[in-house]
């Protein structure tokens, strides 16, 4: 989930928080079939990778395009790849 506090991945229960002002860099990139692929980069250089699932390409595409649009919002002015375009 990305929101106005910054990024959550959760997974079976469990869920890793990072708030934007701990984040350097998103990025996404598909992940093959409809999947989304985003990792959350850290100072330092470490970094965490989640895959979301989309129901449909409609739906992924969708995300693609509203994710670079919040990226650009919560991230300012840092470097971060364009949104992907089918």
């Amino acid at each position: 989930m990305v929101d106005e506090t910054g990024v959550t991945f959760d997974f079976e229960g469990q869920s890793a928080e990072f708030p934007w002002p701990d984040i350097q860099s998103v990025h996404s990139r598909p992940g093959g079939g409809h999947r989304l692929m985003v990792a959350v980069v850290l100072p330092g250089g470490k970094f965490y990778e989640c895959v979301v699932k989309a129901r449909n390409r409609a739906t992924l595409e969708h995300w693609f395009r509203d994710l670079g649009h919040v990226l650009h919002v919560y991230l300012g002015r840092r470097d971060n790849p364009p949104p992907w375009t089918p």
